[in-house]
């Protein structure tokens, strides 16, 4: 079985944010498969995806505090600053994380450690609402 769905999560500011509710919302055939794989692809390049701790927020604080560090704004050797100072930064934090997530699935669910959570990981000051496409195989 093929399953393919778009999805748009509300504008969230910018930081990590847990978003594993939202694709399983996204997504309700996942329920029906006794195993298979999701794909997650974010369709924007000032945003990213990753899998990481799901319980204590200070983790999503780190995060940013670190990746601010790695892409800082207002760094003088970008060129492409006509978007803001926040966007090159953005770009780059985009693609050190990456656009996709391939998850597996058993018995109905994401089959991810206990402590396991997708981010949307938002760059930008204001990126807006952020969308996703979501693709599941499996039987």
């Amino acid at each position: 079985m093929w399953i393919q769905h778009d999805i748009q999560l509300r504008p969230r500011s910018r930081g990590f944010h847990l978003i594993t509710q939202d694709i399983l919302e996204g997504i309700p055939e996942l329920n029906s498969l006794k195993i298979g794989l999701l794909h997650v692809h974010i369709k924007h390049t000032s945003a990213s995806l990753t899998l990481n701790e799901n319980a204590s927020p200070d983790v999503r604080v780190d995060f940013e505090q670190h990746f601010n560090v790695i892409a800082p704004e207002h760094a003088s050797y970008y060129t492409h600053t006509e978007e803001g100072p926040d966007d090159m930064p953005a770009h780059i934090k985009a693609s050190l994380l990456g656009p996709s997530l391939t998850l597996p699935v058993r018995s109905g669910r994401l089959n991810l450690g206990i402590w396991q959570g997708v981010y949307l990981c938002e760059h930008r000051n204001h990126g807006g609402s952020r969308s996703l496409v979501l693709t599941l195989n499996g039987e």
